[in-house]
């Protein structure tokens, strides 16, 4: 896979094309512009069979019908500043918004495919570059915009997504449930406050409450229930608070019952309506914890495929958050995540990617397809 290198300017390139578009989530920014440059780079190396479906990018390079996919998203978390959409090089990193988290990983399947083809890998096989928005909330344009249509993981062997994951692969996620919890109460000047209703006040009984779940199922459970995420509530000092809003993330191991917990969550929710607290529930996100085995061709594929190109055997981990590789894994089908960035920088205001992990990362993508080809072409 020595060709890939040769592809290094042209990845930290489209890297920096991807970087500039601001295609932040929430709201959904600039998704049409993505696609955009997306579906025309595609095609102009070439990848005929590249179509739009919705704000998701569907192309195809091959022949025969069992695929492996390559699998990311474009979308990325809002900016703290303008200038992280002004991608820059200084020394061995790229700086910008979603340079880590994960533009060079899409950049770096596009031209690991393009090795591919051209080094005459996928005469019996092909590779599916799937390229969806909407990853950062668990929104209804993603992958779930896929499997509604039944387009996800088409006559698959495999699917790859190249999430910032500092060296290890990611075979499990947990699932998750984010919600915003809005108490209403009544407004009155301050001292008149015998008239009104403090949400406020009433926020802190439901808080209290779900405070106990989190010790509950932190400590039995090693478990995640955060409180307060993002909070807000009142319109001045001398005003009884009419509502109050705060979030409520509950991160779900793939050994508990997902629908159990969930349950668990909103009887708590339900208790304090019972009792009088007026309040409403939105759903922020909701997504299911996945678990895939380490023992299956293609996760043997991409450690060998990493041991050889690194020089060090990869650990199999759990991601602490939700995963695209749920989708696939929820049909059976063999799904990880392995990129060039670090998750402890992904999200921050100085996101960077190692540009040498680019050109690394689309090596180890073409090795673990040829590899998982030959190996399938072996055993039939």
């Amino acid at each position: 896979m020595e060709a890939v290198s040769s592809y290094r300017e042209a990845m930290i390139a489209l890297t920096r094309e991807l970087v500039a578009i601001p295609s932040e989530n929430p709201p959904g920014n600039c998704y049409a512009q993505s696609v955009q440059l997306l579906s025309y780079r595609l095609r102009e190396l070439g990848f005929a069979d590249t179509r739009i479906e919705g704000d998701c990018v569907l192309s195809f390079v091959g022949e025969g019908d069992r695929t492996l996919y390559f699998s990311g998203h474009y979308d990325v978390v809002p900016a703290q500043s303008r200038s992280q959409f002004e991608p820059e090089v200084k020394g061995a990193n790229l700086f910008g918004r979603g340079s880590s988290d994960m533009k060079s990983g899409l950049a770096a399947m596009i031209y690991a495919a393009l090795a591919l083809r051209d080094g005459g890998f996928l005469k019996d096989g092909r590779v599916g570059l799937v390229f969806v928005p909407d990853e950062e909330t668990a929104g209804a344009r993603s992958s779930r915009y896929l499997v509604d249509r039944g387009l996800l993981g088409v006559n698959a062997i495999g699917m790859l997504t190249p999430e910032p994951t500092g060296g290890v692969i990611w075979n499990a996620n947990r699932g998750a449930i984010t919600l915003q919890i809005t108490v209403k109460g009544k407004s009155a000047h301050v001292g008149r406050q015998h008239e009104g209703v403090n949400a406020f006040e009433q926020m802190l009984t439901v808080a209290q409450a779900l405070q106990a779940l989190k010790s509950e199922v932190e400590a039995a459970q090693r478990s995640i229930l955060m409180l307060g995420g993002r909070s807000e509530g009142g319109t001045n000092f001398n005003v009884v608070p009419d509502y109050c809003s705060f979030t409520v993330d509950r991160r779900i191991n793939p050994d508990e019952k997902f629908d159990v917990e969930k349950q668990r969550l909103f009887a708590v929710l339900d208790r304090a309506h019972s009792e009088g607290i007026d309040l409403d529930v939105e759903v922020l996100q909701e997504g299911r914890a996945a678990a895939v085995s380490e023992n299956t061709p293609l996760g043997r594929s991409l450690a060998q495929a990493v041991e050889q190109i690194t020089g060090h055997a990869p650990r199999f981990e759990m991601c602490p958050g939700l995963l695209e590789i749920r989708f696939y894994a929820e049909r059976g089908i063999p799904a990880y995540a392995y990129g060039p960035g670090l998750l402890t920088v992904s999200h921050g205001p100085n996101e960077f990617v190692p540009v040498a992990r680019i050109v690394e990362c689309a090596q180890i993508y073409a090795l673990t397809a040829a590899n998982l080809f030959l190996a399938t072409d072996a055993h039939g």
